[in-house]
């Protein structure tokens, strides 16, 4: 089991690979799935075999409240419905903790129950806000979860210029489920998921 990294240069870190990537050319990236609720392309991602997946929609409220609903905390767990438990393992300072959740079987239970152990931090950026993770080797496995694994992800939420009741919301994710997987399962999940989780996200924010 490894110790906890130092939290602030991890997130100074985490922070500007985030807004490394949202500076990534549209030409760059290929449309993966589109619907009322968002847009999602991909790239070949740089830090693991898979895809970089990027989200992306509009969501009709203030930046505060979506970001409230998307950063671990008491929300989360009551809307996203493939995260099944989550335990802030750790706090430090600055909007920086340690979490473990677990997500559902998905496709059928081809993709078994995954558990992860994330470092996440929520800071400004620009007009909106920015909540980012990245998965720590931290904490025993549980057994009958295989532990995945979050390369650098998160979501900028910003609001838009002439409408600030409304947000843009934009997602990066990169996750390695590891196990013994069919990649082109992992891929046809990863953007269903991303999709869903904006229509699951506004109908929350409804209630």
């Amino acid at each position: 089991m490894d110790l906890l990294p130092n939290s602030a240069p991890l997130a100074t870190k985490l922070r500007n690979t985030l807004i490394q990537y949202h500076s990534i050319a549209d030409s760059e990236w290929r449309v993966a799935k589109k619907t009322k609720d968002a847009t999602v392309w991909r790239k070949p991602s740089e830090e693991f075999c898979g895809y970089l997946y990027k989200a992306q929609g509009v969501v009709e409220d203030v930046t505060n409240r979506i970001v409230d609903h998307i950063r671990p905390g008491p929300y989360r767990l009551d809307w996203d419905s493939l995260m099944t438990t989550m335990d802030i393992m750790e706090t430090f300072e600055e909007n920086c903790c340690v979490m473990r959740y677990t997500t559902a079987g998905q496709l059928w239970n081809i993709i078994a129950p995954r558990e992860f152990v994330d470092f996440s931090y929520t800071t400004s950026y620009e007009d909106g806000l920015l909540t980012c993770g990245i998965s720590l080797d931290y904490g025993e496995v549980r057994p009958n979860f295989v532990r995945g694994f979050n390369h650098p992800c998160g979501w900028f939420c910003v609001p838009l210029k002439d409408y600030p009741s409304h947000s843009l919301l934009t997602g990066y994710i990169q996750t390695e489920l590891r196990g013994m997987l069919p990649q082109s399962a992992v891929d046809t999940a990863m953007s269903s998921t991303l999709a869903n989780f904006y229509s699951d996200l506004k109908k929350a924010l409804k209630t």
